[in-house]
């Protein structure tokens, strides 16, 4: 959705806007506060560990369980349920199952079934996200809401071409939302992959830019094996590559198909009318 002008999008009688950047720049927080407000919550990444990938990383949990004779025999003989308790604000069973590639003896998966797990991901996310539309629908046609706001996950520039005005994916959601992105600061980027390195995580990465970093790391670090990998200096490594090839993608979304804001703003947004005076000032700049 572009508007005119502030006034378009303030006189809408059902506002829906898709909101993305990078992780830790504010986007759960301002989901939170519009849902606080009466807004409906569609969580990209929740719509993926449950509808898209639930059954994948419930398998994985059965897998592991299988490892020990006590569980296999209990599992073989339905004599235990094991389910994933992933929910908006933890979204740990995700991620582990998308794992770390590298040495199995630090925790490590094989590149291939890494690779095998970032297509299931990339499959996923692209569900979800043209899930939007019907979602906005049944969101008021269903529950009554008046308004919708999509928490996208950081990967969304992964998934789509922000070149291409006919990418069936950003098409879908600025037909139906308008597109925000939440920008950072350097400073902020700089925090995250300290952070990261403390604690690295599994990430998604499309497909190309994967082959590429791994053979880069692997020859910087003079490794042969992939299972001579670190699992988790890669991903440290990695997450900062990653870091610098979304923020220009991210830029170019925005320039093309939304708007965008400042993570400074964030914190200042303290009721449902900030938020919507926020994008009005922003409608009217551009």
């Amino acid at each position: 959705m572009r508007f005119k002008s502030a006034q378009d999008f303030i006189a809408l009688p059902h506002k829906a806007v898709t909101i993305f950047g990078m992780s830790g720049v504010g986007k759960t927080t301002l989901a939170q506060l519009l849902r606080d407000a009466g807004w409906f919550h569609y969580s990209v990444d929740y719509r993926i560990g449950t509808r898209y990938m639930g059954e994948h990383i419930v398998d994985n949990f059965k897998r592991e369980a299988m490892k020990n004779p006590f569980l296999r025999q209990l599992l073989k003989t339905d004599s235990i349920y094991i389910s994933s308790n992933i929910t908006f604000e933890n979204l740990d069973p995700l991620s582990t199952y998308l794992g770390k590639p590298g040495n199995p003896e630090l925790g490590g998966i094989s590149f291939a079934e890494y690779k095998r797990r970032q297509a299931q991901h990339r499959e996923a996310e692209v569900a979800a996200l043209l899930d939007v539309p019907d979602f906005v629908r049944k969101a008021r046609e269903i529950y009554g809401y008046e308004h919708f706001i999509c928490d996208s996950g950081g990967s969304l520039c992964e998934v789509v071409n922000p070149e291409n005005p006919a990418d069936p994916v950003l098409a879908s959601l600025a037909e139906n939302t308008l597109l925000l992105y939440i920008r950072g600061t350097p400073e902020h980027a700089r925090m995250l992959v300290d952070r990261f390195r403390k604690s690295p995580k599994p990430m998604y990465y499309e497909p190309g830019f994967l082959n590429a970093k791994w053979a880069e790391y692997k020859k910087l670090k003079s490794i042969a094996s992939d299972d001579a990998v670190d699992p988790d200096d890669f991903a440290a490594w990695g997450f900062e590559e990653l870091l610098h090839h979304r923020i220009p993608l991210y830029e170019t979304i925005a320039k093309n198909f939304g708007y965008v804001i400042e993570m400074e703003d964030i914190p200042a947004l303290k009721a449902e009318k900030n938020f919507t005076d926020l994008i009005s000032r922003i409608i009217d700049k551009r």
